[in-house]
């Protein structure tokens, strides 16, 4: 009967302990409860960044890689015909002589050696070259927008003599046997091209003696550093 008693002291003393301790955390559960929280404020908000316009080119990568096509390269290999090769530049006109006349200089030209020379003057065209300057020594021509500057001397035709000009080689034979007998006449003793200023270049052939005349024009033979220049002028 004692342990009896015993036992049931302590069965009351462990019940009473736990309804202490539910009491307690029932206490504290109701003051966690009640317990009132201030909030913080809320964080500022920021304008997100704009979305970007859809583009076709965003699409690339599925027109490269669709598998429904044969040909998915994109890349187009364009065949680059290569630029034809320069044009070679032509011989440089031959030059016979320059005359500095009242109104401008006129380069006495021709195209190549053994052709009709003709009176050039600033702007005009010999060939495929256009008289551009002409200097006491040098003279420039252009051709395909290029300019192309030449010594006076190096563009004389030393090698052959002049197609329209009375050029003779100034030896004692020649001058002995010109005294004994006049110089034949030409058939040719007519002006030819008109070279400016009124004056006209002698045709090829020309070996009429200097002072003829025909049609209004008079034959005039000058001597130049460059040789003898022959050439028509009004009367």
């Amino acid at each position: 009967m004692i342990l009896n008693v015993a036992l049931a002291a302590a069965i009351a003393g462990l019940g009473w302990q736990l309804w202490q301790d539910w009491l307690r955390s029932r206490a504290r559960e109701q003051a966690v409860l009640e317990q009132r929280i201030k909030p913080l404020p809320p964080p500022p908000v920021s304008a997100g960044k704009p979305a970007e316009p859809v583009t076709a080119a965003s699409y690339s990568d599925i027109a490269q890689k669709m598998l429904f096509t044969k040909d998915r390269n994109p890349i187009v290999v364009v065949d680059v015909v290569p630029p034809p090769p320069p044009k070679p530049m032509p011989s440089l006109p031959v030059l016979y002589g320059v005359m500095n006349l009242m109104d401008g200089t006129t380069a006495i030209m021709s195209e190549k050696s053994g052709t009709q020379h003709l009176g050039v003057r600033l702007g005009d065209k010999v060939g495929e070259f256009k008289l551009v300057a002409v200097s006491g020594r040098e003279i420039t021509l252009e051709w395909e927008g290029k300019t192309v500057t030449q010594e006076i001397d190096e563009m004389i035709d030393r090698a052959a003599t002049p197609p329209s000009s009375n050029t003779s080689v100034a030896t004692p034979r020649a001058e002995s046997r010109q005294s004994a007998a006049p110089p034949p006449r030409g058939e040719k003793a007519a002006p030819g091209t008109d070279i400016g200023n009124k004056l006209h270049a002698c045709q090829p052939g020309d070996n009429s003696p200097p002072g003829t005349i025909s049609g209004g024009y008079r034959k005039v033979v000058s001597r130049t550093p460059f040789g003898e220049t022959c050439h028509w002028e009004p009367i």
